[in-house]
């Protein structure tokens, strides 16, 4: 069966969304804050939580952020429709698009709501969903849940070194989420094998009467 680009599009945002949410849910409800989980050596499951953008950058105000978010997500969704009436965008393309608006939209419900419902106790005490407005916060003020850790590998700065002598490189010490992840992917894949389309300048395909003209 043949799947349309809106259809791609609702599915891929819908499923990121989904389960970006799940995860989060269950990491906040089942550890503490700071919690690191090693699954691998490489690998850790780490509880973390902040006010900025991916990654745990930050970037102005907290509310500000948040609505710079939702602005974002309402033009990715706008430019989704464009996208997808248009013949000369293929669906990788249109799917591309779909990861980053899905992993803005899913740092969306965490800044809007988890103020509002959830708990923010220190450690060892773990998060509890609560009644709308007995939450640590006030609505778009939520903090982000990030949990995935990537310790690829580490070493240590030779003493001759300026600056850095004697000290630790980490690498990758950044804690994301599966939003993170979504952004990321799209925009990596896009870059990648969709580049020529990012100008906005692709021609559209020649009909039948005009290859006749």
């Amino acid at each position: 069966m043949k799947i349309s680009k809106a259809l791609l599009a609702t599915a891929i945002i819908i499923s990121v969304i989904v389960i970006d949410q799940i995860i989060k849910i269950w990491v906040k409800t089942t550890m503490y804050w700071g919690e690191d989980i090693e699954i691998l050596s490489w690998f850790h499951i780490r509880f973390v939580q902040n006010n900025g953008m991916a990654f745990g950058m930050e970037l102005g105000s907290k509310l500000f952020l948040t609505l710079f978010r939702i602005v974002a997500v309402i033009v990715l969704g706008w430019i989704l429709c464009r996208l997808s009436r248009r013949d000369i965008y293929p669906k990788g393309f249109v799917a591309c698009v779909a990861l980053i608006t899905a992993g803005a939209a899913g740092n969306i419900f965490d800044c809007v709501f988890y103020g509002e419902i959830f708990t923010n106790p220190y450690p060892p005490e773990i998060a509890t969903l609560v009644p709308w407005g007995e939450g640590y916060g006030s609505i778009f003020h939520g903090l982000v849940v990030d949990m995935f850790y990537f310790p690829l590998f580490s070493f240590q700065w030779p003493e001759w070194m300026p600056l850095l002598a004697g000290k630790t490189f980490s690498f990758f010490d950044p804690v994301f989420n599966f939003a993170d992840a979504a952004i990321s992917v799209g925009m990596i894949v896009l870059i990648l094998f969709y580049s020529k389309y990012l100008g906005g300048n692709v021609q559209s395909k020649p009909t039948a009467d005009k290859i006749e003209d």
